[in-house]
């Protein structure tokens, strides 16, 4: 599944970029930081928007054209950010089977939010998955840690209450 890059627009505080500026500077003679420092920028920002991504090249002096080759490669890495509660919606066989993707499409309309993005509020990521491991309980999504199985497309209402806070 492509990613996609977010619509919200990027916040980012001093703490963060000084916390990001000290971890480059204290690996960009290394060989291979790279990966380590998208690790760290990650943990930091939560995503690697377009402002990060040029903070990293500017401070190892990659170019950005490597910088996203390497972010939309690994799986890890996420253009868009998370949202407080994200939402992952099992695809895979067992689950499909039963259901998964029509609780995912009501998932979608509900948050008006497709897969990889993040609701305005900053409250729900969606995300689809290949597999939970769960598959005795298909259909299968998790919210966080929580993990919701036999489920049924009007099971999603209730569930979306339960984090309406």
């Amino acid at each position: 599944m492509a990613k996609t890059s977010s619509t919200l627009p990027f916040v980012g505080t001093p703490e963060q970029e000084a916390q990001l500026k000290q971890y480059i500077e204290e690996h960009k003679d290394q060989g291979g930081a790279l990966m380590p420092v998208l690790q760290k920028a990650q943990e930091i920002y939560g995503y690697l928007p377009v402002e990060v991504q040029q903070m990293v090249s500017d401070g190892l002096g990659v170019s950005m054209s490597e910088i996203y080759g390497v972010v939309t490669f690994y799986s890890q890495f996420s253009l868009a950010p998370k949202g407080k509660y994200k939402i992952s919606v099992c695809l895979g066989t067992a689950c499909y089977v039963k259901g998964s993707g029509d609780v995912f499409n009501r998932l979608s309309q509900r948050l008006g939010i497709t897969n990889g993005e993040c609701t305005q509020d900053g409250k729900f990521s969606l995300e689809a998955c290949r597999c939970i491991g769960a598959c005795g309980l298909a259909p299968v999504l998790t919210v966080n840690d929580d993990v919701y199985g036999r489920l049924v497309v009007d099971d999603v209402d209730e569930i979306l209450a339960k984090y309406a806070d």
